[in-house]
């Protein structure tokens, strides 16, 4: 007996011992780099987001509500607003609407890079418009916010980058590397008519990108439990997407006489099977990247915990699986979204649907997710067919390549105080279709966000500060600066 104590004492001092060592050696990956000054912005900059925000580039899910008249003033008001770019860089329109600039470098060995953009936005529906503070497609500038819907998503990319450029351009700026402007005019919808054509282009005229920068994450404040400093969160990742329509056809009739089972039983008993039957969770690359970085500068126990995943996992699976957004960080989510059945209260319907979203975790796939769903729902009598809109999770993007690099050497540049990490976008963004040319894809907004902001884009009261706007313009000119040079 003293022999078993003795070793499990020796087992559990060795375990110790590795863990301690572990925790004590798992350094900060921070970078030090030197503040750039601080720029000067025109004050008709905030005005021209403000300009940018009235023109109402809405993307509706009824083709026959596009307003073709809003699309074309914002491409007056861009050749009207931004004469130095519209004069220096070669501009061609994709599908009438979306914009590719092209900005020359010096040296044609050099891959290009490309910084995105979307100029659509969602709708305001008209029972919310009275709920706003402002005028939806006012956008007025009030308490130092820029109040409107597109002020985060997402024309403080598409504005910030033209502001930048501009400033530049008066500079006699001309980089090395050549810089592509692309902005699809239907990301909201899926990037069909914008983002996929506009890759095509590209693909047609070469193009190899160095990197890709889309919007995704942004500076967070106390939105990492265990950090109190901002955190600036750029995407090296995101999840896949995939809805499956569900259907079940058998005999109704009339309600005084009901059968067993119907269509409505069948199927919500599938649904209640797919949400009893979840995907497992998993530490996807970008996630396990987030532990990396994040984990050093958390306090001791949870530094303890990212420091040795291999016996904390559980205990880190647990946690994140609490919350809502943890949990889409750890596996493929399933999220029942409509169902239909029944016209008449005493009449049993013959059919019964219902789509199920589910958002892919990266190393799983499209196939994969459905495998899953006739499995778990093992009834033949339910048919189980994709929705119109689909997209297989991207590989994870390096922390060591020129993209990152570059992102987080500006960031630091610009906001100086902030801890920098990688994780994966849990929505979709218009720069995964572009891995057709890129294998390098950043996803980072230069704004604050926090837990009283999060819920106004695609919501009600969207705005920005006027002071975010305005070091977003200084993020993307540095950017851009960085981005022109060399390896």
């Amino acid at each position: 007996m003293k022999k078993i104590l003795l070793f499990i004492l020796l087992v559990a001092i060795v375990l110790a011992s590795v863990v301690l060592y572990n925790t004590f050696t798992f350094k900060s990956k921070q970078i030090q780099v030197e503040p750039v000054a601080k720029i000067d912005i025109p004050a008709t900059a905030k005005d021209h987001m403000s300009q940018a925000i009235q023109i109402p580039t809405i993307s509706n899910a009824n083709p026959a509500d596009f307003d073709s008249t809003a699309f074309d003033n914002f491409k007056k008001f861009v050749k009207d607003t931004y004469p130095l770019t519209d004069s220096l860089l070669e501009i061609n329109y994709i599908n009438e609407y979306s914009m590719v600039m092209k900005l020359a470098g010096t040296n044609e060995t050099l891959k290009p890079v490309i910084f995105m953009g979307h100029l659509d936005v969602v709708p305001v529906p008209q029972e919310n418009r009275s709920k706003w503070s402002a005028d939806p497609f006012g956008g007025e500038i009030k308490d130092g916010q820029i109040w409107g819907r597109g002020a985060i998503d997402d024309k403080i990319s598409v504005i910030g980058n033209m502001e930048a450029l501009e400033l530049l351009l008066g500079e006699g700026f001309s980089p090395e590397r050549t810089i592509y402007f692309c902005y699809g005019h239907d990301e909201e919808l899926g990037g069909v008519n914008g983002a996929i054509p506009i890759v095509n282009y590209l693909k047609e005229k070469g193009v190899e990108a160095e990197y890709v920068v889309d919007e995704g994450f942004a500076i967070t404040k106390g939105m990492i439990p265990g950090i109190e400093k901002e955190v600036a969160l750029i995407g090296t990742a995101e999840k896949g997407f995939v809805t499956y329509n569900l259907t079940i056809d058998i005999a109704g009739g009339h309600s005084s006489m009901p059968a067993p089972e119907s269509a409505i039983d069948i199927l919500s008993r599938a649904i209640v099977k797919l949400k009893d039957n979840l995907f497992p969770v998993e530490l996807s690359q970008p996630v396990k990247d987030f532990m990396t970085y994040a984990g050093p500068e958390m306090p001791f126990v949870q530094k303890m915990a990212f420091a040795n995943p291999w016996l904390f996992e559980s205990m880190i699976m647990s946690t994140y699986s609490k919350t809502p957004s943890g949990n889409a960080l750890i596996r493929t989510t399933t999220a029942p979204t409509i169902i239909n059945a029944g016209v008449k209260d005493n009449v049993i319907p013959y059919q019964a649907k219902a789509s199920v979203n589910f958002r892919i975790l990266p190393g799983s796939s499209i196939e994969e997710v459905r495998n899953h769903v006739v499995e778990v729902i093992d009834d033949e009598r339910i048919k189980v067919e994709i929705g119109d809109f689909a997209s297989e999770p991207p590989r994870a993007s390096p922390t060591d390549a020129f993209g990152y690099i570059s992102l987080e050497k500006t960031i630091k540049e610009i906001f100086p105080e902030v801890l920098i990490t990688p994780n994966l976008v849990i929505g979709a963004t218009d720069s995964r279709h572009y891995y057709e040319i890129c294998d390098n894809i950043y996803r980072f907004t230069p704004f604050h966000l926090n837990n009283e902001n999060i819920s106004t884009f695609h919501g009600i009261d969207e705005r920005l500060p006027v002071a975010d706007f305005e070091d977003a313009v200084r993020f993307y000119y540095q950017l851009i600066k960085n981005s022109g040079r060399a390896l």
